[in-house]
């Protein structure tokens, strides 16, 4: 770790975050212009879900290499080769002469966000000792939340205003501007046991891909990240067809308030994971509650929806914000090996949560919405046992003969 004094960390902590809130912005930022993106490109449904499916599987893919690339080169260099890299496809989209070459270039962006997420919340826990990065891990992962919202509202009107190009072309510039930043602001980490070649790099990360631990944490909320995502992306799907007298700007504002509520989540879950001996059991216990409140969805009406999604997005913010600092502690996850951890446990939720995201909408089809609400519910509650399997030792503790005692 870096011997920095607090407001060394503060700086570089917040030009992380902001780039965390970036980087968020051009995942979302498509969604908002997608009838634009769709008449300028003469694309139609089918081939826009192509486009939006081409960024997840690029962000998934390349998770796992994303961590050895990090164990090898270290976070800091990757987080700045990450924001280029990210930066090059995002401001090229908008460029696109048609939908194929768009597909292509929002693989490359997907691409570039994974070499971003894990290797640069590594490079956060790296500045943070034991016991204080709770909360900042917290307030990183909310800036995926303020970043979302900023995109979906801010590409809109972005896109009304300036054509859908501009509000690709902007999430690009701002990458950009940030990679030239880190360069300059980001403190130097002394780097000491990186592997000295790939062979190397395999053999030291090898464990961590068949890790129990980070099996039955990536396992155990993968339903959870199903479920928020559908809660995200198919509510307004989901009001049209079943609530038509609902204005649609109403029935989108509750996804919204659901991912802006995540900004309170995720700090305030963070700290309170720092202090408890257990953090499985808060996983566990607003993950149940996360479920419960899922399952309500069909069943209430519109003035009853707007404090369950705030408090849905509270949830969110706390799981994911538990989620993302376990690795940190477990032993296969500190040091260099974080990126690597938290990316092999973000590429297995994407690919699954995907996989359920696709199979919520055929049963849509086949059984209706107040049926495959019980689904999404299900799987958020259904897969939580497996983190019982997950032996995490005390947040608080550096003693590692204690944290043997605790497992």
């Amino acid at each position: 770790m870096t011997e920095l004094d607090l407001s060394e960390r503060r700086a570089a902590a917040t030009l992380l975050v902001l780039a965390r809130i970036v980087y968020a912005f051009s995942w979302y930022n498509i969604g908002a212009v997608l009838p634009l993106v769709g008449k300028g490109l003469d694309a139609n449904t089918e081939q826009l879900g192509i486009v939006l499916g081409a960024f997840l599987v690029g962000a998934g893919v390349f998770q796992v290499p994303a961590g050895f690339w990090a164990m090898r080169r270290g976070y800091r260099s990757t987080s700045i080769f990450a924001l280029a890299l990210m930066g090059t496809f995002c401001f090229a989209s908008a460029f696109s002469p048609d939908w194929v070459v768009l597909a292509l270039l929002r693989f490359g962006a997907g691409a570039g966000a994974a070499f971003f997420f894990a290797p640069a919340l590594g490079l956060v826990s790296s500045y943070y000792p034991v016991g204080s990065r709770g909360p900042v891990i917290g307030i990183y992962n909310s800036g995926f939340a303020i970043g979302s919202a900023t995109g979906l509202l801010g590409g809109a009107l972005i896109g009304a205003f300036a054509g859908w190009q501009w509000a690709l072309a902007v999430g690009g510039l701002g990458l950009l501007a940030l990679c030239v930043g880190a360069a300059f602001l980001l403190p130097p980490l002394h780097l000491t046991g990186l592997p000295e070649n790939w062979k190397a790099a395999w053999k030291a990360g090898k464990p961590i891909l068949s890790s129990r631990n980070l099996w039955a944490l990536a396992l155990g909320l993968c339903g959870a990240w199903a479920a928020f995502y559908i809660a995200a992306q198919y509510f307004v799907q989901y009001a049209k067809s079943v609530h038509p007298a609902w204005p649609i700007a109403l029935a989108a504002g509750l996804p919204t308030a659901m991912i802006l509520t995540e900004v309170l989540g995720g700090p305030i879950g963070g700290w309170f994971a720092e202090r408890r001996a257990d953090m499985r059991r808060i996983l566990v216990l607003w993950g149940v509650a996360s479920g419960a409140g899922l399952v309500l969805i069909p069943f209430l009406p519109l003035e009853a929806l707007w404090p369950l999604f705030v408090f849905l997005g509270f949830a969110d913010g706390v799981l994911f914000a538990v989620l993302y600092l376990v690795p940190t502690y477990l032993p296969e996850g500190r040091g260099e090996n974080t990126a690597l951890a938290i990316g092999f446990v973000n590429a297995i939720q994407l690919f699954a949560g995907s996989v359920f995201a696709i199979i919520f909408g055929v049963l849509v089809g086949v059984v209706g919405y107040e049926a495959s609400w019980v689904f999404a519910a299900a799987l958020t509650v259904g897969f939580l046992p497996l983190l019982y399997f997950l032996k995490v030792p005390r947040s608080g503790s550096a003693d590692p003969a204690l944290d043997r005692a605790l497992t």
